[in-house]
C-alpha cells in the first residue's frame, strides 16, 4: 500500500436479512433485502446530507417492499425517485417510498440502466431490449423494442446510444434503428461489465483489465487499469477508480500508469455503491463505508514517501477557496522532487520542477558553488527555505491533520565543503542553463520596466531627493559597474551573472556573446575577471561594449591586434586592425576624441579605411587634422592626401593650404641636404616632390605668395612657376620655363592651360598667352633682365599688391601691305582675339631696337615651332608684327597656310551667310507687298467689330486677316486699353 486513500468503517452489522442491494439517499442507507423487505438506516443524529463515519441504525422496515428480493436499486435524485428491481421495475416517491409505477413489461429484466438527462430508462429481459421514456408524470412510455443475440449481462447509456455485455463480448446498441456494432470480447473468465465514467465514456472489463472507450466504442489513449484479479464491481470517484475483487477491494489511481494506491480486505463483499461522499460496501448482513482521507493528508503521505507526481496531481483537486494552501503546497513538493531529481542525477527534470515552484533564482544557484554571484546578493540556502515551505504548509488553514514531515538533511545539500569541492558536470550545467533562460524573459521585462519607470520618474521631476539619493540607476547601454539595489534588476543581474559563467562552463562562446550583445544587467566585475582567465577576449569585449567602456574595449582591442602581428601561430582568434576601425563607426558622433585617438593606431596600416571612418562618422577634417599635427605630425600628410584624393570638397582651403606646406617643408629640407653636399639637380624629382607639384597644379586653396617666400632664388624653378602662374604672373612663369629650367615643352603645356581655362568663344580675350611666350622666345636678354627686376620687387616686404603683368610688350603697326591683308583675312573670325591697345602701338624703330638688343640669342626655332603648332590660337597679324625682318616666309608656311585657309573658308562661309539673308529679306518684302495690295469691300451691312455699329461712311480700320472691320476710333480706344492694362500693378502681378 502506497497510501491510505479511504479509511474503511463498519457502518452496521448484523442485519436480519441477506443483503442482496444497496443505496443511499442523503444520509440515509436502503437496504433491499432478500425476503423482499427494504430497511432504511440512519445515524442517530441528524445534523448533515451526507453519510457519517459513525454507527446507523435501523429507522424504518418496509415490510413486502417486494414480492421477490430486490435485485438493483438507483436513486434518481433529480425526481425524488427511487428506481428498484425486482420482479418487475418499480418507481417509488421519495422520501416516503410510495409506489407510482410498475412497468409490467419488465417483468423478468435481470438489468437497467437510467439516462437521467433525458429521463430514458432501459432494460434487458432474456434476449430483448426495451426503451421507456418518462411522461413527466406519474407514468412511463414505451419508445423502442429491440431483439439481441443472448442474454445481456451488463449494459450503461453511452450518449444516445447503449453499451451491452452479452456472451463474452461487447456491443454498442443504436438506440434508433437497433445495429448493433461490435466492440471486443470481454475474455473467458469474467463476466462483461460496462461501468459508466463521469465524462460520458466507458470503461469495459476484459479479465483484470479495465478499458477505456468512447462513446463509440473506439479505444482512448489514456490507457488500461491492470487490476489485481479480475473485478466483479467497478465504483469512479475522481481521482480513484474502487474495484470490488473476490478477496478485497482494491483502489488504483485514475492517472496514468494507474498505479496501486490502497487494499482494503474484507470478506464476502457482495455490491459495491458510490455515495454522495463515500463508497458503500455491502456484505451479506452488514454495510462498511470508504471515506476520502482529507486530501491535504494524502498529499503529506505521498510526499513523504517520495511518491511525488501522485501528490502533485492530488494538489490539482484541492478546492478552488484554498488557491493559497493549494499553491504552497504544489511549491514545496515541486521543491522536494526536484531535490530529489537532482541528487539522482535527473538535472532537466529537477529544473522543470523548480521552475514550475517559482523558487527564487538564487535558491537554485546555491546548488552550483562554482557559480560566483554579485557580492550584493544573499544566498537563500536550500534547508532554510524548505523548513519555511513546510511550516507554511502545515493543515492549520484548512483543518487537516497533517503535518509536511521534513526530508532527511541529506537530501537537502551537503556541507559547504562538500559543495565547494563537488565538480558541476555538464549536465548540470546544461539544466541550469535551460531553467535560467526560461526565467529570463520574465525577470528581465521586470527590470527593464523599473528602469524605465525611474526615467519617467526623473523626467517629470517627481523623484525626492532621499529617494534619488539612495537609488541606483543601472541601464543596459551605459551603466559602467553601478551597484544596483532595486529587487528587479539586483535578480536580473544574478540571473545573467550565472547565465554567462554557465555558457562559458559548457563551451558555447557564441551563446554567450549573443546574451552580451543584447540586453544583458550581467556583473561587470565578476563577468570581467571571468573572462579574463578563461582568454575569452571576444565576449570580453562584448562585455565592456554594452557597458559603454570603450576605452577599455579599444585597448584591448589594440592589444590582440599587436598580438596577431607578433605571434600569428600562436593566436587561436586573430584580429585585425579593421576591427579597431569596425568598433570606432558608432562612436563618431557620440565621442570624436576618442575616435581620433584610437585611430591613429591604425592611420599606417589602414589609411583608406581610416579616413572613410572619419568621412563616414561626419568628424571635422580641422579637428582631425589638428589632433594628427599634435600627436602624429607624420601622418598629417597622408590624411589630407588621402581626403582629397576621396572627397576634394571636405578639405578646406587652409587644410589644403597646409598640406602644400607640408610637402614644402620636407622638400626644402631634401634640398638643403643635396645642396650641402652639391648634388643638387633641378631636374631630380623625390616623391615628395612630385607630390607637391601635383598639389600645386590641381588645388587652389592654398597662398601662393606665402609658398613663394620660401622658395629658395636658385633652385626650385618649377616649383616658382606654377605659383606665378597661380598669381596671374604669366610672363614670369614662361621666362622660368624658357630660360632656368630650358624645357619648352613645359611653357607650351603651361600656354595651354592657361588658355583653355581662359578661353570661351563668346568672349574675346583681352590678351594672348602664346604672344607672350612669343616675345620670350624672340628676347631672351631683355625677358631674363626684366625677370629679375619683377621678381626682386614681388618679393620685397615692402609690396603688398600683385602687379598686373601684360602678356605682351607693345609694339605698333607697321602698316605693310602683306600684315593689312593678313589682318584683314582674319577680320572675318568671330572667333578672333583682338590685339591689345599696348600691343598695337609698336613701330619699326622699336624693331630695330629689338633687334639689336637680342642679338644672336633668339630663339627662332622654338617660335617657327611655336606658330606651326598653334597657329589656330594665335592672333596671326599680331605675332608678324613681333617676328624679325629676316625671318623667311617659307619657314612661316606651317604657319601661315592653315591660317590662310581657315580665314578664306571664313570668309566664304560669311559670304553665303550674307547671301542667304540678303534673299530672306527680299521674299519678306515680297510677302509684305501682297499683303498690302489686299481690297476690303465696305457695304452698307459692315458693322464694326468691336462696338458691333455699321461702318457706314466713318473712318475705319482693317485688322491683318483682311477680314475683321473696325471704325478707327474704336479701335484706337482699344489700343489705349491695352496700353494702360499692361501698365497697371495688378496685370504686372499676373
Amino acid at each position: 500500500m502506497v497510501h491510505s486513500a479511504y479509511d474503511s468503517f463498519e457502518l452496521l452489522g448484523n442485519c436480519p436479512s441477506k443483503i442482496e442491494a444497496i443505496e443511499s439517499y442523503g444520509l440515509k442507507l436502503l437496504l433491499g433485502c432478500s425476503d423482499g423487505s427494504l430497511r432504511i438506516y440512519a445515524p442517530e443524529s441528524s445534523d448533515s446530507d451526507e453519510l457519517r463515519k459513525e454507527a446507523y441504525v435501523l429507522e424504518r422496515n418496509l415490510t413486502g417492499f417486494a414480492k421477490k428480493p430486490v435485485v438493483s436499486m438507483e436513486v434518481l435524485e433529480s425526481m425524488e425517485l427511487l428506481l428498484s428491481l425486482s420482479e418487475s421495475i418499480a418507481f417509488h416517491r421519495l422520501p416516503n417510498f410510495e409506489t407510482i409505477a410498475v412497468i409490467t413489461k419488465a417483468k423478468g429484466a435481470n438489468v437497467f440502466c437510467w439516462d437521467d438527462k433525458r429521463g430514458f430508462l432501459c432494460f434487458a429481459r432474456q434476449k430483448r431490449v426495451c426503451i421507456f421514456r418518462h411522461d413527466g408524470g406519474r407514468g412511463f412510455v414505451e419508445v423502442k423494442e429491440f431483439g439481441v443475440p443472448d442474454v445481456v449481462k451488463s449494459m450503461s447509456w453511452c450518449g444516445e446510444n447503449i453499451c451491452l455485455g452479452i456472451r463474452r463480448e461487447y456491443v454498442i446498441l443504436n438506440a434508433t434503428n437497433g445495429a448493433l456494432s461490435e466492440v471486443f470480447t470481454s475474455g473467458r473468465l469474467a463476466p462483461p461489465l460496462v461501468v459508466s465514467l463521469p465524462s460520458g465514456e466507458l470503461l469495459l472489463g476484459k479479465e483484470n483489465i479495465g478499458v477505456f472507450v468512447d462513446q463509440n466504442g473506439k479505444l482512448l489513449p489514456e490507457g488500461r487499469i491492470c487490476w489485481s484479479e479480475a473485478p466483479a464491481e467497478v465504483v469512479i470517484q475522481k481521482p480513484y477508480g474502487i474495484a470490488l475483487l473476490p478477496r478485497f477491494v482494491e483502489v488504483r489511481s485514475l492517472r496514468d500508469p494507474y498505479p496501486l494506491i490502497q487494499t482494503v480486505v474484507l470478506r464476502n463483499v457482495r455490491h459495491l455503491r458510490q455515495s454522495n461522499n463515500s463508497v458503500i460496501i455491502s456484505l451479506d448482513n452488514s454495510v462498511h463505508g470508504l471515506f476520502p482521507v482529507p486530501l491535504g493528508a494524502q498529499i503529506v503521505q505521498l510526499t513523504a514517501s517520495g511518491n511525488f507526481e501522485e501528490a502533485l496531481s492530488l494538489c490539482k483537486l484541492l478546492p478552488p477557496e484554498d488557491s493559497n494552501l493549494r499553491a504552497a503546497k504544489e511549491g514545496s513538493i515541486h521543491i522536494r522532487y526536484a531535490h530529489y531529481l537532482f541528487e539522482n542525477g535527473s538535472y532537466e527534470e529537477a529544473m522543470e520542477h523548480f521552475l514550475a515552484s517559482q523558487v527564487d533564482i538564487t535558491y537554485v544557484l546555491s546548488l552550483y558553488p562554482s557559480i560566483i554571484l554579485p557580492k550584493t546578493t544573499i544566498v537563500h540556502e536550500p534547508e532554510k527555505l524548505v523548513d519555511i515551505d513546510a511550516s507554511y504548509l502545515s493543515r492549520g488553514s484548512s483543518g487537516l491533520s497533517d503535518d509536511m514531515e521534513p526530508l532527511p538533511p541529506q537530501h537537502l545539500s551537503e556541507s559547504d565543503a562538500a559543495l565547494e569541492s563537488k565538480k558541476i558536470s555538464h549536465n548540470m550545467l546544461m539544466a541550469l542553463i535551460k531553467f535560467l533562460q526560461k526565467k529570463r524573459y520574465s525577470v528581465i521585462e521586470k527590470a527593464t520596466a523599473e528602469g524605465t519607470e525611474e526615467v519617467v520618474l526623473d523626467a517629470v521631476g517627481d523623484n525626492i531627493t532621499s529617494y534619488s539619493s539612495s537609488r541606483f540607476k543601472k541601464t543596459n547601454k551605459g551603466r559602467g559597474n553601478v551597484p544596483v539595489s532595486s529587487g528587479a534588476r539586483e535578480m536580473a543581474s544574478i540571473l545573467d551573472t550565472a547565465l554567462l559563467q554557465a555558457l562559458l562552463l559548457t563551451g558555447q562562446s557564441s551563446s554567450a556573446l549573443e546574451l552580451l550583445r543584447g540586453l544583458n544587467y550581467c556583473d561587470l566585475k565578476i563577468c570581467e575577471e571571468i573572462l579574463r582567465k578563461g582568454n575569452n577576449n571576444v565576449a570580453l569585449l562584448e562585455l565592456y561594449k554594452c557597458n559603454s567602456m570603450h576605452r577599455e574595449a579599444l585597448e584591448l582591442l589594440h592589444q590582440l591586434v599587436e598580438e596577431s602581428k607578433s605571434n600569428p601561430s600562436e593566436v587561436t582568434h586573430r584580429f585585425k586592425p579593421e576591427a579597431i576601425i569596425e568598433y570606432l563607426k558608432p562612436l563618431c558622433g557620440s565621442d570624436p576624441m576618442l575616435v581620433l585617438e584610437f585611430s591613429m593606431l591604425v592611420l599606417e596600416s589602414c589609411p583608406s579605411q581610416t579616413i572613410e571612418l572619419f568621412l563616414s562618422g561626419n568628424i571635422p577634417a580641422d579637428m582631425v587634422n589638428s589632433y594628427l599635427k599634435q600627436h602624429s605630425p607624420n601622418m598629417q600628410a597622408t590624411y589630407l592626401e588621402l581626403m582629397l584624393a576621396m572627397n576634394e570638397s571636405a578639405i578646406s582651403g587652409n587644410l589644403q593650404n597646409e598640406m602644400v606646406q607640408i610637402y614644402l617643408s620636407e622638400v626644402l629640407e631634401w634640398y638643403a641636404d643635396l645642396n650641402a653636399q652639391q648634388k643638387w639637380d633641378e631636374k631630380a624629382f623625390s616623391p615628395t616632390r612630385k607630390k607637391l607639384l601635383t598639389a600645386l597644379e590641381s588645388i587652389s586653396g592654398y597662398n601662393p605668395e606665402a609658398l613663394l617666400k620660401r622658395l629658395p632664388q636658385d633652385a626650385l624653378y618649377e616649383e616658382r612657376a606654377i605659383l606665378l602662374g597661380k598669381m596671374n604672373q604669366h610672363e614670369l612663369a614662361l621666362s622660368l620655363y624658357v630660360h632656368k629650367l630650358h624645357v619648352p615643352e613645359l611653357a607650351l603645356s603651361y600656354c595651354d592651360r592657361v588658355y583653355d581655362s581662359t578661353h570661351h568663344p563668346s568672349v574675346k580675350s583681352p590678351s594672348n598667352i602664346y604672344l607672350t611666350l612669343l616675345q620670350i622666345y624672340l628676347n631672351p636678354q631683355r625677358t631674363t633682365k626684366s625677370f629679375e627686376k619683377r621678381i626682386m620687387n614681388l618679393l620685397s616686404p615692402h609690396n603688398t599688391s600683385i602687379p598686373k603683368v601684360s602678356s605682351m610688350t607693345s609694339v605698333k603697326s607697321r602698316g605693310s601691305r602683306g600684315s593689312k591683308k593678313i589682318a584683314a583675312i582674319e577680320g572675318a573670325e568671330d572667333t578672333k582675339v583682338s590685339l591689345s591697345s599696348t600691343d598695337s602701338s609698336r613701330s619699326d624703330g622699336d624693331l630695330d631696337e629689338f633687334s639689336e638688343e637680342s642679338g644672336t640669342t633668339i630663339m627662332l626655332d622654338e617660335v617657327l615651332d611655336l606658330l606651326s603648332r598653334r597657329w589656330d590660337r594665335i592672333n596671326g597679324a599680331q605675332a608678324l608684327k613681333l617676328l624679325p625682318r629676316e625671318t623667311k616666309l617659307q619657314n612661316l608656311l606651317p604657319f601661315l597656310g592653315p591660317l590662310l585657309r581657315k580665314s578664306s573658308e571664313m570668309y566664304r562661309n560669311c559670304s553665303v551667310i550674307k547671301s542667304l539673308r540678303q534673299s530672306e529679306n527680299l521674299q519678306v518684302k515680297d510677302e509684305l507687298y501682297s499683303h498690302r495690295k489686299a481690297a476690303v469691300k465696305i457695304t452698307g451691312d459692315s458693322m464694326c467689330s468691336l462696338c458691333h455699329k455699321k461702318l457706314g461712311t466713318s473712318v475705319f480700320a482693317v485688322y491683318p486677316n483682311g477680314k475683321t472691320l473696325v471704325h478707327f476710333v474704336c479701335f484706337r480706344d482699344s489700343q489705349s486699353m491695352k496700353a494702360v492694362a499692361k501698365g497697371s500693378p495688378l496685370r504686372k502681378r499676373l
